[in-house]
């Protein structure tokens, strides 16, 4: 099957976790910011202006703010799984890319992010 030309994309969607491996990461916790990109035809939600035909973003984003908020994993891209699998229970996505960043990841240099991409399709 070939990727869809479609996609949705949700940016920016900002979730206070628990992830990380030093035990100051787990106690105080931090935000970390969530793109999601689901690729899916949008074609048939378009031609009947049909939600179900489609994915409710606003449905999504909870999901993953919940998946964010949720048991706390020691690695950035263990977290990016969990947040595709999301991504990939809607019956409608083919195939989903992740970015997690970590803004405030404890490195002890100046820098702007830390960020994790994946993307992954059914198997």
């Amino acid at each position: 099957m070939s990727r869809p030309r479609d996609s949705v994309r949700l940016v920016g969607l900002r979730a206070r976790g628990r992830h990380g491996c030093l035990p100051a990461e787990r106690e105080l916790g931090q935000e970390f910011v969530v793109d999601a990109t689901l690729f899916l035809d949008t074609a048939p939600a378009a031609a009947g202006d049909d939600l179900t035909k489609t994915v409710d973003y606003g449905a999504l984003a909870v999901r993953l703010v919940e998946t964010v908020e949720g048991e706390p994993v020691d690695l950035i891209e263990t977290l990016a799984e969990r947040l595709a699998a999301v991504c990939l229970s809607y019956d409608l996505v083919e195939e989903a890319e992740v970015s997690v960043h970590k803004p405030a990841a404890p490195i002890p240099l100046p820098f702007d992010d830390v960020v994790v991409t994946i993307r992954r399709g059914r198997a």
